[in-house]
C-alpha cells in the first residue's frame, strides 16, 4: 500500500541514500571462490579468482510476506542454503508491525531494519551458518536512483548482495515492454541471459530465463560487493524453478509463518 510522506522525510531518505551510495562496491569484494558450474569440473573454478580461499558454501535469501487482513503486519524471513545441494540449513523469522509507509524507490527504509536484525541475530547465535552472499527480493543497481533495496541492505550489513527482481520497472529508459520488443526484433536470444543496458550506456543488470521454456525472466542486478558476472553465476547455481531457491524458500517460509500465527 502506497502512502504519502512529508517532503522533509523524503529529503532525509534521499540524503541517507546518497550517503550510503558512496560506500557502494560494485565489483567482487569477497575472499571465497565460486563453485564450478554443473558442466565444469573442480578445475573450472573461475580462473581469475585467487587460488587461496574457501569455496562458496552458504547463500542466504530474504523476503517479507504480508497479512491479508492487515497490510501493516508482515513476517520477515531469512534462510541460508547450502549451495551444493540447495537444502535449507538455517532459517529465522520475525513478525512485525510496519510503521513506515511504502514509497516507491525507498523500500529499504520500510523493510531493511527487520532484515538487518535477523542477520545480526544469525551472526551472534549461528555464526558458522552466516551467509557469505545474500539474495534480496528487490533490485540493486537496477533502480531509478541507482541504489535499490539490495544495495541498501548490502552496504548496511557489509555483505555481498544480489538483487532479484520479478518485474522490470522503468529505469534509465529500460522497461519490460521495451526489452521484450528488442528480443522480438532480434529473434530468440542466443542464451538465457540478456544484458540490460540503459540509455545512459550503463550496464544495470541482466534478464535471465532460469528454466527451460520459461516466458518470464527474472532481473538480476548487483547489490553490493559483487560483480554482475559473479551474481549471474550464483543465481545459475541456485535455480530449481523460475525464482532462485534462496528467495523462493524465504517466500514460502514467511507465508508459512503468517499461517502458523493465524495472520495469513
Amino acid at each position: 500500500m502506497e502512502e504519502d510522506i512529508s517532503p522533509q522525510l523524503l529529503n532525509e531518505w534521499i540524503e541517507i541514500q546518497d550517503s550510503l551510495k558512496k560506500r557502494l562496491i560494485t565489483e567482487d569484494g569477497f575472499d571465497w571462490k565460486l563453485p564450478p558450474m554443473k558442466d565444469q569440473d573442480s578445475e573450472g573454478i573461475e580462473e581469475n579468482q585467487d587460488s587461496n580461499g574457501e569455496i562458496l558454501k552458504y547463500v542466504g535469501g530474504v523476503d517479507l510476506s504480508f497479512s491479508r487482513n492487515d497490510p501493516l503486519i508482515a513476517c520477515a524471513t531469512l534462510v541460508v542454503l547450502d549451495i551444493s545441494n540447495l537444502e535449507v540449513v538455517h532459517e529465522d523469522s520475525s513478525i512485525i508491525k510496519l510503521r513506515i509507509p511504502y514509497v516507491p524507490g525507498f523500500l529499504a527504509f520500510r523493510e531493511a531494519p527487520v532484515l538487518l536484525e535477523l542477520l545480526d541475530k544469525t551472526k551472534k547465535t549461528s555464526p558458522s551458518l552466516y551467509p557469505q552472499v545474500l539474495m534480496v527480493d528487490g533490485n540493486g543497481l537496477l533502480h531509478p536512483r541507482g541504489f535499490g533495496f539490495a544495495c541498501h541492505l548490502g552496504v548496511l550489513a557489509d555483505l555481498p548482495t544480489i538483487g532479484i527482481g520479478k518485474n522490470l520497472h522503468h529505469v534509465d529508459g529500460l522497461t519490460q515492454s521495451r526489452v521484450r520488443q528488442v528480443l522480438e526484433a532480434n529473434g530468440k536470444p542466443r542464451s538465457d541471459i540478456f544484458t540490460l543496458i540503459g540509455d545512459s550506456g550503463s550496464t544495470l543488470g541482466a534478464a535471465m530465463w532460469t528454466t527451460k521454456g520459461s516466458l518470464k525472466p527474472i532481473f538480476i542486478s548487483v547489490g553490493h560487493r559483487i560483480s554482475l558476472a559473479s551474481a549471474i553465476k550464483i543465481v545459475q547455481l541456485s535455480g530449481r524453478f523460475r525464482v532462485p531457491e534462496p528467495i523462493r524458500q524465504a517466500d514460502i517460509r514467511s507465508k508459512d509463518c503468517l499461517r502458523k500465527h493465524g495472520l495469513s
